[in-house]
């Protein structure tokens, strides 16, 4: 199950309704991922995932063909061309090179030998459900990858030289997902429908903990929502994600916690934080003090 907010709910409906890719933006650790995950389990079909990093290629992300089979065809090729000269009693003839008399080029370009990668995978997929695509965090792979998907996004086809073009039967649902470390191009939002995901609310949060963890002690769970809301306005390095305040809750409930106090979350701060510099700045009388807000009645909340 998603917490999602009227107007992400709606750009998700509006993808699916208009069969248009969905751009999700937002920082690190906010669920952007998890829409994917959560669509592909309520549509009761395939999660295609590309993780996106700097150098992707086409060879890793489309297609590359099977080189080590195409080397076997070529010599079986070779062998039984051999042995039919053999029997003519013209064995000492010399053999086509590299078996092209045998075995024509098209035939080792076809789609026996192809590998399908994820996007192309995608595309092929079953036309009754066809799959979701994430390509997790675009904005980490090269400027040239993304200008390689212009084509996909619009027209779900991707177009090989050997084979010319592939077009789904169906397209595939397709969630892009950014962390914002670089601008994604015009060309590339122009062809998505779009939606920025923030940090959560007070509210929004503690439902999404009693949601995904709803066997952790209610107080718990309401005190580790404060204190993470005040860890969000404090100068942080990396400001705590979603994903670490359930793996937080997740770990106090292992550790038989009913409520915060100090010393556990000295003890605890490395699931929440993920720099020294960080977990130096908040250790100690600031730990106390954030801890006294998130036990107030009064403590703030967004």
């Amino acid at each position: 199950m998603y917490i999602a907010d009227h107007g992400l709910a709606t750009s998700i409906y509006l993808a699916l309704k208009l069969q248009r890719p969905l751009l999700l933006e937002g920082e690190a650790g906010v669920g952007k991922t998890e829409v994917a995950k959560v669509l592909a389990s309520g549509l009761g079909t395939e999660l295609i995932r590309l993780q996106c990093y700097e150098g992707l290629d086409v060879t890793h992300a489309v297609y590359e063909w099977n080189y080590a089979r195409q080397l076997i065809e070529i010599r079986l090729a070779e062998a039984s061309d051999g042995a039919r000269t053999d029997k003519k009693g013209d064995g000492k003839k010399k053999r086509a090179k590299d078996g092209r008399a045998a075995l024509r080029a098209g035939e080792l370009f076809g789609p026996d030998f192809l590998i399908e990668r994820p996007l192309l995978r995608a595309l092929r997929g079953s036309s009754e459900r066809p799959p979701v695509l994430l390509i997790d965090e675009l904005d980490r792979a090269d400027e040239e990858f993304e200008g390689y998907l212009l084509e996909l996004l619009s027209d779900f086809q991707i177009t090989i030289p050997e084979l010319g073009a592939i077009r789904a039967e169906t397209p595939p649902v397709v969630i892009i997902t950014s962390n914002r470390t670089r601008e994604l191009h015009d060309a590339l939002k122009r062809r998505c429908a779009y939606a920025w995901i923030d940090y959560p609310s007070f509210e929004k949060e503690l439902q999404i903990i009693t949601t995904r963890l709803p066997h952790a002690p209610a107080t718990l769970a309401e005190q580790v929502t404060r204190f993470v809301q005040e860890l969000r306005e404090a100068d942080l390095y990396k400001v705590t994600g979603v994903s670490e305040t359930l793996d937080w809750v997740a770990a106090l409930v292992a550790l038989d916690q009913q409520e915060l106090d100090a010393e556990t979350i000295e003890r605890t701060l490395g699931i929440v934080l993920k720099t020294q510099e960080d977990m130096q700045s908040i250790r100690g009388e600031r730990i106390q003090q954030m801890l006294n807000r998130a036990k107030s009645p009064g403590a703030r909340t967004n």
